[in-house]
C-alpha cells in the first residue's frame, strides 16, 4: 500500500489484523521486505505489525535535504503514518522497533514522541568511532563524490539510487530536478552528524537522552564492529527499564556480519521479542 506522509510517498504493509500495534524497521537502507519474515512471526503471536519503506529506502520517495538527521525524519514520518492508520487513536501506544538504522529511528521516536511508545525493540545497536566513520562513508560520502563529479545523473547511476528509481520511478525526476550543491550540503551535514556522535553511548542519543526514556525496552546487541556487542550492552544499562538479550555470545572482528547470519536465528530472536511484548502489552 502507498500513502502520502509529510509530503512524501511512502510504501507500507500491515501484517496481522488485530492485537497491539508493533512497528518494525530494518537496518541500513534496506526495504521493508528485510523485516517481513520477522513481522510475520510477531503477528502470529497476536500482534498487528506495521512495516514500511522509509524515505530513500525501498519503494518510497527519496529524501534529499533538511536540517534534521535522517533517522529523525524517519521517526516523524512513522509517527504521522501511525496516526493516519489510527494506531494512536484514543491515546493508544505502539511498540516501536528496528535494527541498526531502524534502532536509531526507534530511539529518536521515543525521544520525540514518548507518549506514543508502549515499548522498544532494539537490535544491532550502532556506536563507536568505527561505526560512525563507516556509516558516514557508506550513507553519504560516496554520493557526495558522485554529485561533485557528475551531478545528479551520477547519483542516479549509483546502485542504491538506481534501485530506488526502479522501485519507484518518480524518484528519477525528483533526483534530476534537485540542485547538486544543495544535496551535497545536506549530505555533508548528515555525514558530520555521524562523526560528531562517535563518542556517544550509541549513535543518535546522548547518555542523558537515553536515561530519559521511560518506556520498557528489549535490547539485543549486535556482534560486529559496526554494531559492537559492548554498545548494545551499554544501551541496556543506560535505559531505565531495559531487558538485555544475547543472541550471539561472541563479538566478531569484522566490519559487518551479513544479515543472513542473523536470519538463521530469526525464530530465536522472535521468541525473545514476543516474550518481551507479552510481558508489556497491558
Amino acid at each position: 500500500m502507498r500513502t502520502q506522509i509529510n509530503g512524501a510517498s511512502l510504501q507500507y504493509e500491515i501484517i496481522g489484523s488485530s492485537g497491539p500495534w508493533v512497528a518494525l524497521s530494518p537496518g541500513g537502507r534496506r526495504a521493508m521486505a528485510a523485516v517481513k519474515a520477522l513481522a510475520q512471526h510477531i503477528a502470529a503471536g497476536g500482534y498487528r505489525v506495521l512495516i514500511h519503506d522509509r524515505r530513500s529506502c525501498g519503494a518510497s520517495e527519496v529524501l534529499l535535504g533538511g536540517n534534521a538527521a535522517e533517522h529523525e525524519v524517519w521517526a516523524d514520518d512513522l509517527y504521522a503514518l501511525l496516526k493516519q492508520l489510527d494506531a494512536l487513536a484514543a491515546e493508544s501506544r505502539v511498540f516501536i522497533g528496528g535494527s541498526s538504522s531502524g534502532c536509531r529511528m526507534s530511539l529518536a521516536f521515543a525521544l520525540r514522541y514518548p507518549q506514543a511508545v508502549r515499548g522498544l525493540l532494539l537490535w544491532r545497536v550502532t556506536g563507536g568511532t568505527f561505526a560512525a566513520q563507516r556509516l558516514a562513508r557508506e550513507y553519504y560520502a560516496q554520493y557526495i563524490s558522485a554529485a561533485q563529479s557528475g551531478g545528479m545523473a551520477a547519483v542516479c547511476a549509483t546502485p542504491h539510487f538506481r534501485d530506488l528509481i526502479a522501485a519507484y520511478p518518480p524518484n528519477r525526476d525528483k533526483l534530476m530536478a534537485a540542485d547538486p550543491q544543495a544535496v551535497i550540503a545536506a549530505m555533508t551535514r548528515w555525514s558530520q552528524g555521524f562523526i560528531d556522535e562517535a563518542g556517544y553511548p550509541v549513535i543518535g542519543a546522548t547518555e542523558t537522552q537515553l536515561r530519559s526514556i521511560k518506556a520498557p525496552a528489549c535490547v539485543i546487541p549486535g556482534n560486529d564492529n559496526t554494531h559492537p556487542k559492548a554498545v548494545g550492552e551499554t544501551l541496556a544499562r543506560l535505559l531505565p527499564d531495559a531487558t538485555l538479550n544475547i543472541l550471539f555470545a561472541e563479538h566478531l572482528n569484522v566490519d559487518v556480519v551479513p544479515p543472513e547470519a542473523w536470519a538463521v536465528k530469526e525464530q530465536e530472536m522472535a521468541a525473545m521479542l514476543l516474550g518481551f511484548l507479552n510481558r508489556n502489552k497491558f
